[in-house]
């Protein structure tokens, strides 16, 4: 019976073409900092600090102004954006750091007062998240009832990515990550409480999972597969979510068609799927289907994350909020020195404050 051979997170690895430090991946975090949706020299200074990090995904980045959902919120459409994002990728590649766009639409999560003029809040179906969210002009605010997608409006969408895509690689980014995860646009297509369609994209499993894997494909067909990764969170409540019976089987087809394109990679957020039984089967699942580069988000420490490695959970492991207040965060774990401590009163406001001003160990 064979052993397997301990990894050490700290060695370099290569996936596709890109040769990462190590097997660290700083997540993407909302940070709220592009004000008027460019990105700024605060940020290139933000994601330049992180770049020992063997990658960096960035916040979401919207692909179009409808998709613009949050305060704050980077775009990759226009001129002035691809700009911004130039001196981020460059700040990343100037110290060695190896940086990937992730790509969202907010879709239903969103309001007006948070996009551009004639920007829309639309959806799969009419069905809005529940509770509030936050507005700088008008503070808290319900969330409204979205807009239905017309059938030619979703192919717009998909060609919107595909474009954001492509702007990403002008801007100097290694590849892009389609954010399936946490109730965003592409999610909300594969759930069947939030969508009702009744044409190709809704009803069945393979209908609602269609949307994903167009988007997917268009991407491809811009920037070419070994750029193009995606990130996926079932069992995931988040952003009024509901659970359905269908999760199981929604996600292993889906994954299923996304090994057949051979990815850059699929980031899989566990932290909703190991609370369940039915979930931690899913996510062995997922590893024994996913052929490709597997990487796992879900609260992963120091201590813990050799283990996951070690087993083949994943190849890389992402991390979120350490990455925000230790920028020197893969050398804090490799040589096992003290972390500093989060502020998350400050991780969504507009200036350097519990930004860039965490600082690097000193001995």
């Amino acid at each position: 019976m064979s052993t397997l051979t301990k990894i050490d997170p700290f060695q370099p690895i290569a996936i596709k073409s890109l040769k990462l430090k190590n097997r660290l991946v700083m997540a993407p975090m909302t940070r709220s900092r592009a004000i008027d949706a460019v990105p700024n020299d605060m940020m290139a200074t933000y994601y330049g600090q992180r770049a020992s990090a063997g990658l960096i995904i960035t916040e979401g980045i919207a692909p179009s102004p409808n998709g613009m959902g949050y305060a704050r919120i980077p775009g990759i459409f226009s001129p002035e954006q691809i700009a911004g994002w130039k001196k981020v990728t460059e700040a990343v590649h100037g110290k060695g750091g190896k940086i990937v766009a992730q790509l969202m639409h907010t879709g239903r999560v969103g309001h007006s007062a948070n996009l551009p003029a004639g920007a829309r809040i639309l959806a799969p179906s009419a069905i809005g998240v529940e509770g509030q969210i936050w507005t700088d002009a008008q503070s808290m605010q319900p969330y409204p009832v979205p807009e239905v997608f017309t059938s030619e409006e979703i192919q717009t969408v998909i060609q919107e990515f595909a474009q954001a895509a492509s702007n990403a690689v002008v801007a100097g980014f290694d590849g892009v990550e389609l954010h399936g995860a946490n109730g965003y646009l592409l999610e909300q297509f594969l759930n069947p409480n939030v969508n009702t369609r009744t044409d190709a994209y809704g009803g069945t499993v393979n209908n609602r999972i269609r949307f994903v894997l167009d988007t997917v494909d268009a991407a491809i067909a811009a920037i070419g597969k070994e750029k193009v990764g995606i990130r996926l969170s079932p069992f995931s409540t988040f952003n009024s979510m509901p659970l359905y019976p269908e999760i199981w089987d929604t996600y292993e087809l889906l994954v299923l068609e996304l090994n057949k394109r051979d990815l850059l990679y699929l980031h899989i957020v566990e932290s909703s799927a190991r609370n369940v039984e039915e979930g931690q089967e899913l996510l062995a699942t997922i590893r024994k289907s996913f052929e490709g580069t597997l990487i796992a988000n879900g609260a992963y420490t120091n201590s813990s994350l050799g283990g996951a490695l070690d087993e083949r959970k994943a190849d890389l492991i992402s991390l979120g909020v350490p990455y925000i207040a230790n920028p020197d965060l893969a050398e804090r774990f490799q040589n096992n020195l003290p972390l500093n401590t989060p502020h998350p009163e400050t991780f969504y406001s507009a200036d350097e404050k519990g930004y860039t001003d965490y600082p690097f160990f000193k001995n």
